[in-house]
């Protein structure tokens, strides 16, 4: 299964920007595993002088936007496996900016946080192994706005490849 697989009516159309930025070269499984050691690699050679650097006053540094990575594909795995066991409870949306104030990821070191990455990224990936073909077409409600499970998982890495590509344009140039 693949990102273009995807119905308008799986996702909230705001989730597009995150699922238009996953590659259409590998299944969701496949892009779950290879984007984690991506970004990895990515961050591991990124200045050691820039993972506390804001280029905006109020902005995020690299070490919260990592701890943002690893809270919010968290939370939309949990969605994933409500969804996928067929839960029909609404869930509650989050506020993102309320979860980097409280995560303190400045006081953690870059490798404390690309090890926690590594392993959120690993039960994710085996919890989306696990799921049938029918479990990824199940359809659940968050924030108000219907999603699949198997776009929660495209979500995932593009939400991923959205931050990354913001290292890149706003942290090193």
């Amino acid at each position: 299964m693949k990102p273009f697989d995807l119905q308008p009516e799986e996702f909230a159309g705001h989730f597009a920007t995150y699922i238009n930025q996953v590659s259409s070269e590998y299944t969701l499984v496949e892009e779950l595993e290879i984007s984690v050691h991506r970004l990895i690699k990515f961050v591991q050679n990124i200045p050691l002088d820039k993972f506390d650097y804001r280029y905006a006053e109020g902005k995020w540094t690299i070490k919260d936007i990592i701890q943002h990575l690893i809270d919010a594909e968290r939370i939309f795995a949990y969605r994933a496996l409500r969804f996928a066991r067929n839960d029909k409870t609404g869930l509650p949306g989050f506020d993102e900016n309320d979860y980097v104030d409280e995560a303190n990821a400045g006081k953690r070191s870059i490798q404390d946080l690309l090890t926690e990455m590594a392993v959120v990224r690993q039960a994710t990936l085996s919890m989306f192994k696990s799921f049938s073909d029918e479990e990824l077409m199940r359809i659940g409600t968050a924030s108000s706005n219907p999603m699949s499970v198997r776009a929660l998982g495209f979500t995932i890495i593009g939400h991923q490849n959205h931050h990354e590509r913001i290292f890149q344009e706003r942290y090193l140039e």
